[in-house]
């Protein structure tokens, strides 16, 4: 996965942290738990705020 494959890290995302709220969390911490992600290939320096907000978004979406 690369960064811009937002709806699968927010598929990823529900299933591996299914206790935490997307809507509360802090970008640095959805950072962290987007790298931490088996199969997440991709450069910590290619992410962005809005790469970030497009994936809270998918996340909380994808919870809904």
């Amino acid at each position: 996965m690369k960064w811009t494959d937002t709806l699968d890290i927010a598929i990823e995302l529900a299933e591996t942290h299914p206790d935490v709220d997307p809507k509360a969390i802090r970008f640095t911490d959805l950072m962290a738990k987007v790298l931490a992600l088996p199969g997440f290939d991709d450069e910590p320096g290619r992410c962005g705020e809005r790469i970030l907000e497009a994936i809270q978004q998918a996340w909380i979406d994808e919870i809904a």
